[in-house]
């Protein structure tokens, strides 16, 4: 791998081997760290804020012996905000670091940088519908130590999921699996788009969509629940409660199965489930570390 820029580029057995590192970096991090990679320099470029990826983006380079550039809010703290472009951007930050972690304001944005990069890009996040592998695969790394295995699973994504970089990300690396079943389950107008339908037919996927997980809470074995914006939505008679998980709903769910949820929440998943065993996001969260971890040791040692 040069570049991490989409969930499309991954194969089955690059995930387990990604699994494999990221079980071993979860050993190296409970004894605090490694100076494998000390000589290493990694950017953080973030164009839109972020808490968690920036923050295990570096804690990540900081446990691998590494060291971090960083900056936030960049198209106001940078030279774009007098007009330079992003690729002018990558090629001059690319001469200072070993690689850039990226996240920008437009979709595509990851992938021009990977163009002109000398270095790794590690997309972070790209626009409004675009990716998020490396959440994605925090994601699925979760879901398989979670659950044991991911051939087979029933998961239900539910929420907005029109534009969700999150979903459509782990939608691609699902396909991937042998007798996975995919439930959308949102209201019309935030429902799952077309391309993402069209790529699950061409893989033979079988999947759902659905205005309401009533029918379906008791069979999956994965809800992986997404924020609905009121102000975004047309109809705003919808009643949103219909897609939140509280009490009622888990007492509804398989016993082994897991609800996750990429972080920030609001509503859509009540306080009261977090002592619940099956509430898996703060588990997904520390997850993130290790993958990424994994994926920062891979890069670099695939670009010696």
């Amino acid at each position: 791998m040069l570049h991490i820029v989409e969930s499309q580029q991954f194969t089955v057995p690059i995930i387990k081997e990604l699994f494999e590192r990221a079980d071993t970096m979860k050993e190296i991090v409970a004894r605090g760290g490694t100076r494998d990679y000390e000589g290493k320099i990694m950017s953080s470029l973030f164009y839109k804020p972020s808490t968690r990826t920036r923050f295990s983006f570096e804690a990540a380079m900081y446990r691998l012996g590494g060291k971090v550039l960083t900056t936030e809010h960049a198209l106001d703290f940078s030279s774009e905000i007098v007009g330079e472009k992003l690729e002018d951007t990558i090629r001059i930050i690319s001469t200072y670091c070993d690689a850039i972690v990226l996240r920008h304001y437009k979709e595509g944005g990851a992938k021009r940088a990977a163009a002109i990069s000398n270095v790794p890009i590690i997309n972070a996040g790209d626009g409004s519908g675009g990716q998020h592998p490396t959440q994605a695969l925090l994601d699925l790394y979760t879901i398989d130590h979670e659950c044991g295995a991911i051939d087979g699973l029933a998961v239900a994504f539910i929420g907005a999921l029109d534009y969700g970089r999150t979903v459509r990300s782990l939608t691609y690396l699902l396909s991937k699996f042998e007798d996975v079943k995919i439930y959308f389950v949102a209201p019309d107008e935030l429902q799952i788009k077309s391309d993402i339908l069209e790529h699950l037919d061409e893989k033979g996927i079988g999947y759902q969509l659905l205005n309401s997980a009533a029918s379906i809470i008791g069979k999956v074995d994965v809800i992986y629940q997404t924020r609905i914006e009121r102000d975004k939505l047309y109809n705003r008679h919808i009643d949103l409660e219909q897609y939140n998980i509280n009490i009622d709903v888990i007492r509804k769910m398989k016993e082994k199965s897991i609800i996750m949820h990429p972080l920030p929440r609001s509503v859509e998943i009540s306080h009261e489930v977090d002592s619940d065993h099956r509430a898996a996001y703060f588990r997904q969260t520390a997850n993130g570390l290790y993958v990424r971890m994994a994926l920062l040791a891979m890069l670099f040692d695939s670009n010696k």
